[in-house]
């Protein structure tokens, strides 16, 4: 079984290969230069292979040194992660999350687990509205964070991108019908305007026989066979079979998801869940 690899070598090393000498990685790690030297001596002895290519004046990787540098930098960086988060103070305090309905039911559930085993003592109170409900509680301070589905020209960095995609009864061919029966969400959200304007751009007839902002009454409407609907490819439940252009339906844009923030909430449980949420929802599959 090979050796464990010594941090303090790697970290010269990454040192060195991006000061480009040894004379000027010395004082970044803070040792003499004929340390500096003997430290990369003992790593290519311990990795069994040369790393670098030692000129007169400078030290550059080889091929060898080039793989190795970026296995160096993800154990360093890996290394100060574990660090910081078994040193920091554990964080207490509650956050107020504003969530749609669909992705706090299926998208959600894995983050808060994860966030939850990291940080027990932060209390997360979810509120669930649609996305353009959302928005206003921003404003109106009753949410510290919301994560929500851009909206046309909406100023939102985007975190994820979810498919957005036709469901329909599985014993019923709804979508034969013509003009053809659609179920949408409350006027403003996303997915609502996502799906007229498909069948506008398609020049498809459709007639509205369910709007209302209730997920849950959205689906028993598709479910029954009254309608077929569009909803995030996360949130389709196995009552519903997903439909789409074999089926003659126009193609459905991706909805865009990100994270909002109020700007009055600084405490430091709000940030870590904000930090969290924007490294971990686009990872969720």
């Amino acid at each position: 079984m090979a050796a464990p690899l010594d941090l303090d070598l790697l970290r010269t090393f990454v040192a060195v290969v991006e000061s480009g000498s040894l004379s000027a990685a010395a004082p970044r790690v803070g040792r003499s230069q004929s340390a500096v030297s003997m430290q990369m001596q003992r790593l290519e002895q311990a990795v069994g292979k040369q790393l670098l290519i030692r000129n007169p004046r400078s030290v550059e990787p080889n091929l060898a040194g080039e793989s190795f540098l970026n296995y160096a930098r993800r154990l360093l960086r890996l290394s100060d992660e574990a660090w910081a988060n078994v040193t920091r103070p554990e964080e207490t305090g509650s956050v107020r999350l504003g969530v749609p309905d669909d992705y706090a039911a299926f998208l959600l559930p894995p983050i808060l687990s994860r966030f939850a085993a990291d940080h027990p003592l932060v209390t997360v109170e979810l509120v669930c509205e649609q996305s353009t409900s959302l928005v206003k509680a921003i404003e109106d301070n009753r949410v510290d964070l919301a994560i929500v589905t851009r909206v046309q020209k909406q100023p939102l960095e985007i975190i994820r991108r979810e498919r957005f995609v036709w469901v329909a009864s599985p014993t019923h061919v709804t979508w034969e019908n013509d003009p053809l029966p659609i179920a949408l969400f409350e006027p403003g959200c996303a997915g609502r305007t996502h799906v007229l304007q498909a069948l506008g751009d398609a020049d498809r007839s459709y007639r509205c026989t369910y709007s209302s902002a209730s997920l849950l009454g959205l689906i028993a409407v598709v479910q029954a066979g009254l309608a077929v609907a569009g909803l995030a490819a996360c949130s389709v439940p196995s009552s519903l079979r997903i439909v789409g252009e074999n089926e003659g339906l126009p193609p459905l844009h991706d909805l865009e998801v990100g994270v909002m923030r109020n700007p009055n909430s600084t405490d430091a449980a709000v940030n870590r869940l904000d930090d969290f949420l924007r490294r971990n929802l686009a990872q969720i599959v």
